[in-house]
């Protein structure tokens, strides 16, 4: 048992002025466990931006001419854009959800304070995974409509190969591609931020249960 639940025992079993100083007391533990919640998912939101701006470090120039090659590049910087100006719009809205529950001072703003974080982490997890699809939806049809187009094959490799077996093929395989990713990424969102978003979900109640 916790802190916090040794204090409410205690709290429903004093009177007066004792029961006042407790509630100040489950109040500041869960205002510090929100805190502590939200400064976590600054942290992993920035944690994110940086492994994958390290990891844009290591690929390939092959991997880039095969954009070019389907013309992905204006796709390519439109995606890196984007995924920029979410970041810093969201890495700014978690620091200040961050800042307004750490210096909140009433139970009513503070549970209202919960509910804006939570929205904001759905709307960062609905955000990125709609984003990831559209662009998997645009790479995978142009390496299956396009991709024919741009690889190079004998004419003794014409003769014998059944294109529309191939075809039928590569689109299997991006398409399961494209689920797999899909899943991967929700399961990634849902996993990490879902576990905080479940914190974030008991300190309110917690403090829902103060009211009476």
């Amino acid at each position: 048992m916790d802190e916090l639940e040794l204090l409410k025992k205690d709290w429903k079993k004093q009177e007066g002025n004792f029961k006042e100083l407790s509630y100040n007391e489950i109040y500041k533990i869960i205002q510090k466990k929100s805190s502590s919640v939200v400064k976590w998912i600054f942290i992993i939101c920035l944690a994110e931006f940086l492994f994958w701006g390290v990891v844009s470090l290591f690929i390939p120039d092959s991997i880039y001419d095969i954009y070019k090659k389907l013309d992905l590049n204006f796709i390519l910087n439109i995606s890196y854009v984007l995924n920029y100006i979410i970041v810093f719009v969201f890495l700014y809205l978690f620091y200040k959800n961050y800042k307004a529950i750490s210096v909140t001072d009433s139970t009513k703003m503070l549970m209202e304070n919960i509910i804006k974080t939570r929205r904001t982490v759905k709307y960062y997890v609905y955000i990125n995974v709609f984003l990831a699809a559209i662009f998997s939806i645009i790479l995978n049809y142009s390496m299956v409509i396009k991709g024919f187009k741009t690889i190079n094959i004998s004419e003794t490799a014409q003769a014998n190969l059944n294109i529309t077996s191939l075809d039928y093929t590569t689109l299997a395989i991006s398409l399961i591609s494209f689920i797999l990713t899909i899943l991967l990424i929700w399961g990634y969102y849902k996993l990490i931020y879902g576990f905080l978003l479940r914190k974030l979900t008991k300190n309110y109640k917690e403090l829902k249960s103060l009211e009476f």
